[in-house]
């Protein structure tokens, strides 16, 4: 009996979490007003952040049984916000990754916080003895919700990424005061200093970001045709012979958030190499079958034969979506 309560205590709320978890999933899909959701998680985990950052030490320095209760109940709080705005924003993320490109590894890294967060024992076993590790989960978690919640503003993926970078980098002002014995203004220079090296990062390696919430509502690559709203996918190995004659159009439907207009462009590539890039018009944001957007290709090289891709990028080079196909003899 003794044993099952000691499961329960570790694993039991852990699992609860986790099926609070999806209840969080349904309501993103279900379309809620998702900003206020992210704005709210936020103000609420940079509230207790820094309460937390101010009261730790004079609590565990009084030696009394209550300090340390409030400490374990505002890491468990904090915690559960970590979860919770995770998993809020992970189904962005998921729908705008590429998984065979350089950003499936944030996604990855997004993936990895969750579970950890969900459950408990992992936490306190592999964060709990690292604080630097909990800044880590502090700043991404940041950086993720408002990569996501600024373009559902009408703020550019590209403008989100390098604001979402600046205020993660601010946000961690009160640690940086606290281990210092800094004073707030001069606390908040040095983090916006580290804002501006972290927006630079963020600018150099967009490309490992995916450009969420925009992504692939469909795509396809089929014949050069007149009608294209008779979308008919071709399979993804094609004649060489029937390429060159009949010529190929790579179709695209992009979403995007309501009020924002975002610049795009196809870049063919054939066996890795870049052979075209087509600039498109700009995506207008609010339509949930996507944007529908198109470029023809039909001039090849001699000898087509071999792996072609058709990358969807935007303005700022951030990977959108990935068209795979091959041409043969």
């Amino acid at each position: 009996m003794t044993s099952a309560f000691a499961w329960l205590a570790d694993w039991g709320v852990s699992f609860a979490s986790l099926t609070g978890g999806f209840f969080t999933l349904f309501v993103f899909r279900r379309g809620l007003p998702h900003v206020a959701w992210i704005v709210g998680y936020l103000l609420l985990l940079w509230l207790v952040f820094a309460v937390l950052v101010e009261l730790r030490q004079p609590l565990a320095d009084s030696g009394r049984r209550s300090g340390r209760l409030v400490v374990t109940a505002a890491d468990y709080t904090i915690q559960t916000l970590y979860h919770g705005l995770l998993l809020f924003v992970l189904p962005a993320y998921y729908a705008s990754v590429t998984l065979t490109s350089l950003n499936a590894v944030f996604f990855g890294l997004l993936v990895a916080l969750a579970i950890l967060a969900t459950f408990d024992p992992w936490y306190r076993a592999v964060v709990h003895p690292r604080p630097w590790l909990g800044y880590v989960f502090f700043v991404v978690s940041i950086f993720a919700a408002l990569n996501v919640a600024l373009p559902l503003v009408g703020l550019p993926p590209f403008g989100a990424l390098l604001a979402s970078a600046f205020v993660a980098s601010t946000a961690i002002t009160p640690v940086v005061r606290r281990a210092g014995g800094r004073t707030w203004t001069a606390a908040l220079r040095v983090t916006m200093a580290l804002g501006v090296v972290a927006a630079t990062l963020a600018a150099v390696g967009r490309a490992w970001i995916p450009p969420a919430p925009l992504f692939m509502a469909r795509a396809a690559i089929m014949w050069d045709v007149l009608d294209l709203d008779a979308i008919e996918a071709l399979p993804t190995t094609i004649s060489a012979a029937e390429v060159k004659e009949r010529g190929l159009v790579a179709y695209t439907a992009i979403y995007a958030p309501a009020g924002l207009r975002q610049s795009v462009r196809h870049v063919w590539r054939h066996k890795g190499h870049v052979i075209e890039v087509v600039g498109l018009s700009p995506v207008l944001g609010g339509r949930r079958e996507g944007y529908r957007t198109y470029s023809r290709k039909t001039s090849f090289p001699a000898e087509p034969e071999g792996r072609w891709s058709v990358d969807v990028v935007t303005a700022s080079g951030q990977l959108i979506g990935r068209l795979r196909f091959r041409i043969v003899r």
